[in-house]
């Protein structure tokens, strides 16, 4: 048995979620339904534009890794945690938040001088989220973060896309997967986002090396990676670089291939208000149902079912009794 089940990778970041609406996302020059990387002067500018909106603003711990380390957390798993933080009020923030939500991590580290990294998230009416983010020191994040005793004690190791976009990020992902073929870990990785798929391929193809056992995609994502419009290309292309994976699809639920069988998840109807943390959630609570027993069919019933409750309200997490009512709901 394995002290973890799930050892993460990722920036930590301090989200900030600010209800604004098209025409003011597009006055700010801020793409809609991407993650932009943005220096500390552009994220200061856009708050200070959105001072009159801070009153409805609300903070948490983030960083896709993250959301989905504390989401398989609070349905039972054991997990840990590498990401980097600043001696600043929001590292404190981060590491307290996750320590409250029963994630372990190397909280006694000394912490660099810096500015610890924060995610200023603009949601749509439409529930679309907009993300405008500062790496802050989450951009050093490199080897030296790496827990290799902590790793090689879990289940899976699990990687966020958006490391690639850093060249110790990126470093630090690729060795820790290598660590984890060395001890008998199983990998999985995050595309994160259509931009990293578009813009940094060479460097997820360096995170894939031969290929992991576990790849969490959206639609947009696949397609991107395939270079084609047709599922069953991204299907095939995804079969190529991973043993199996899990395509969202909004609405419309998933796809999951188990190895031998592909399996269609059906989506479930919810007034979306954010979708901020949708694809996170999805990824925690399918790697939480993959060590706990469930096959993929199932995880992915939880993991939609999840997905679904999280966009239906404000803010990457759910509240504790949520948790148990959707395992009670699996079949």
């Amino acid at each position: 048995m394995k002290k973890y089940h799930l050892y993460g990778i990722g920036a930590a970041l301090v989200d900030t979620e600010i209800e604004i609406n098209d025409q003011e996302l597009t006055s700010l020059g801020v793409e809609k339904g991407l993650m932009t990387l943005v220096d500390a002067a552009r994220q200061q500018e856009l708050l200070d534009k959105l001072s009159s909106h801070m009153v409805h603003a609300s903070l948490a711990s983030g960083g896709s890794a993250c959301n989905s380390i504390i989401a398989a957390a609070y349905f039972g798993a054991k997990n840990y945690y590498s990401c980097k933080v600043a001696n600043d009020q929001h590292g404190d923030f981060f590491m307290n938040d996750i320590k409250a939500a029963g994630v372990d991590a190397d909280f006694d580290g000394e912490k660099s001088t810096g500015v610890t990294g924060k995610c200023l998230v603009l949601i749509s009416p439409d529930a679309e989220r907009s993300m405008n983010t500062n790496l802050g020191i989450s951009e050093t994040l490199s080897v030296n973060e790496l827990n290799e005793t902590a790793l090689a004690d879990s289940e899976y190791f699990y990687a966020e896309g958006y490391l690639v976009t850093s060249d110790t990020g990126r470093a630090a992902a690729i060795a820790g997967r290598k660590i984890a073929e060395q001890n008998g870990v199983k990998t999985a990785l995050s595309f994160s986002d259509p931009g990293m798929v578009s813009f940094f391929r060479d460097g997820l193809v360096e995170m894939l090396g031969d290929g992991v056992d576990l790849i969490f995609c959206n639609e947009a994502e696949a397609l991107g990676w395939a270079q084609s419009d047709s599922l069953d290309d991204a299907v095939t292309a995804l079969k190529d670089i991973s043993k199996t994976f899990a395509i969202t699809l909004g609405a419309e639920g998933a796809l999951v291939f188990d190895g031998k069988e592909l399996h269609k998840v059906s989506g479930h109807k919810v007034k979306a208000i954010d979708t901020n943390g949708a694809g996170d959630m999805f990824a925690g609570a399918f790697l939480y149902a993959i060590t706990h027993g469930y096959d993929f069919k199932q995880a992915g019933d939880l993991a939609s079912r999840a997905a679904a409750e999280v966009v239906s309200q404000y803010g990457p997490r759910l509240a504790g009794p949520k948790h148990s009512e959707l395992l009670a709901g699996l079949v």
